[in-house]
């Protein structure tokens, strides 16, 4: 019996995810299909590479609100550059950028913001829920100043490629989902940098005092976790040929529902990158289930909080003895 248990534990995730896959395949004949398929795939893409970013903080027991604004303002940067360049009227200079030049500045703003959480956490000791809620606001009104509140679109079909291409019969975004989980995955469980992750977030007193450099490997993970909402902030431009002033809005929420649903614990230092992919499609499943059963949205919103909240029960349950 404790066998069976432990083997449904570890498994709750992915059996979640085929009972939800069996009775939406019974109540919709449009749920099991190659075009489905593809289409929740492309949609999950933005949250998981969000949510590999979350997981890798909140293993270190920490939160990142801001994602879901430095995805927009990233989305925003590498946007406006792209189509307008950058012009420094003092010094009578006008720079125009590649698809490349733009992309790279988007990744930089990211990864700078995320830089700022961290430096905010670590060396001002600012609670990481105050840290980077006010970094949400900040960086969504940048995003508003930057856009002067209206979308900029026409951005080209060498961008668009990004969000809405195909190679080798697969979506753009899908690969580069898949580039961004393996490298996370190996990051997280090969190097020693992915051990101290782990070591902080399970008992921080105890990592300090074996060496371990504590705020160098939390300011990294919060800089990764900037970069990889700007990646999806690029996909999500690129998809729609926008960047919305209002893109991202509560994407951090699906983000952390995806982590906490593939069993990342909130207290830190136990979880995985495949885990949150389980919960990103758990998440994405029950998504376009519900859309194809034409279920209001407003019950959808009731139905994923529901589904949140069972998972964190479920997981407290499991786990009795974590602080």
């Amino acid at each position: 019996m404790t066998d069976l248990k432990s083997i449904l534990v570890k498994f709750q995730s992915i059996i979640a995810l085929l009972v939800l896959c069996v009775v939406l395949t019974i109540l919709s004949d449009k749920f099991f299909t190659l075009e489905n398929g593809w289409n929740i795939a492309r949609q999950i893409s933005i949250n998981v590479c969000i949510s590999v970013g979350m997981t890798m903080v909140i293993l270190t027991k920490g939160i990142d609100l801001s994602v879901g604004s430095i995805l927009a303002f990233s989305g925003a940067i590498a946007a406006g550059l792209l189509k307008y360049g950058l012009e420094i009227p003092s010094m009578n200079t006008y720079i125009g950028f590649t698809v490349f030049g733009a992309i790279l500045a988007g990744l930089t703003v990211g990864g700078g913001l995320g830089v700022l959480n961290g430096w905010m956490i670590t060396r001002f000791k600012v609670p990481p829920f105050v840290a980077t809620l006010a970094m949400l606001a900040i960086a969504r009104g940048a995003t508003m100043l930057w856009t002067g509140g209206f979308p900029i679109t026409g951005l080209g079909a060498d961008f668009a490629i990004i969000g809405t291409g195909w190679f080798l019969g697969i979506p753009m975004p899908v690969w580069i989902t898949v580039i961004v989980v393996v490298l996370a995955v190996i990051l997280t469980k090969k190097t020693k940098f992915g051990r101290h992750i782990y070591a902080i977030g399970g008992n921080e007193s105890a990592a300090r005092l074996s060496g371990i450099n504590i705020n160098k490997i939390k300011t990294w993970v919060y800089a990764i976790a900037g970069i990889l909402a700007a990646v999806g902030g690029i996909i999500l431009t690129a998809r729609l040929d926008s960047a919305q002033p209002n893109a991202g809005m509560s994407y951090e929420l699906d983000s952390i529902a995806a982590v906490v649903i593939g069993g990342t614990s909130l207290s830190g230092g136990r979880g995985s990158i495949m885990g949150t992919v389980q919960g990103a499609l758990i998440i994405g499943v029950l998504n376009s289930g519900l859309v194809l059963l034409n279920v209001s949205p407003f019950w959808q919103q009731i139905i994923k909080g529901v589904v949140i909240l069972l998972a964190v029960i479920m997981d407290r349950l499991n786990h009795p003895n974590e602080d």
